[in-house]
């Protein structure tokens, strides 16, 4: 079960919801000087996912994410064609590319990603299973179009507000909350984003080798 079917009256880590406008600014370089030069993007999402951990929601701020159409290189795998939320948990290296993919590749990295445990495919990315209240759409790939309404977030996407509503996640604006993950699904989130923020660059693992040396 990926949606809790008798959700919450509070605001959780993974809801979904709806009615927050969401802000970034675009710089074509940092600004320094007496020198501006920037863009405010406003974005008005049908639907936005709840990222702060249900713990944390407090003081008039939660971490909200857009719910986006699924990219269409997704469905260049089959295996994540037959379950789109397999793209959530950890898989083997084989399975996270397609077949041809992997025929392609030399015997000896064949063999070194087979060296490699279970790790996230699109680790940026996590998959909201397909609801009657996404609005579906069309995804055209070579010579056959896909039609879906499996969305994702990407957690590059996150944005901080404030809202005066928000002050805890059983005083919140719950009215506006559409969509409660299940629990099993929640901690498939909260383990995906946990990886995602927890990666350690080569450069680091080098450092960490030496001082054990």
């Amino acid at each position: 079960m990926f949606y809790e079917t008798n959700p919450d009256k509070a605001l959780r880590f993974g809801d979904v919801v709806k009615g927050y406008v969401l802000s970034n600014s675009i710089l074509q370089k940092p600004i320094s000087g007496l020198e501006y030069n920037f863009d405010i993007n406003i974005d008005f999402p049908l639907f936005s996912v709840v990222l702060t951990p249900c713990c944390s929601i407090s003081d008039k701020i939660v971490a909200l994410c857009p719910l986006k159409q699924l990219r269409p290189s997704i469905f260049d795998n089959p295996f994540f064609e037959e379950d789109l939320t397999r793209i959530n948990r950890p898989m083997s290296p084989q399975e996270s590319v397609s077949e041809v993919v992997w025929s392609n590749l030399g015997e000896a990295e064949r063999q070194k990603r087979l060296l490699v445990k279970e790790g996230y495919a699109f680790c940026e990315l996590f998959i909201y299973e397909n609801n009657g209240l996404f609005p579906p759409y069309k995804i055209t790939r070579k010579d056959r179009e896909i039609k879906t309404n499996y969305y994702m977030i990407d957690f590059k996407d996150t944005y901080k507000i404030k809202c005066e509503k928000i002050i805890n996640p059983k005083n919140s604006p719950w009215d506006m909350k559409y969509l409660q993950l299940s629990v099993d699904t929640r901690s498939e989130l909260r383990k995906k984003i946990s990886d995602y923020y927890g990666r350690i660059p080569d450069e680091d693992k080098i450092k960490i080798c030496l001082n054990k040396n």
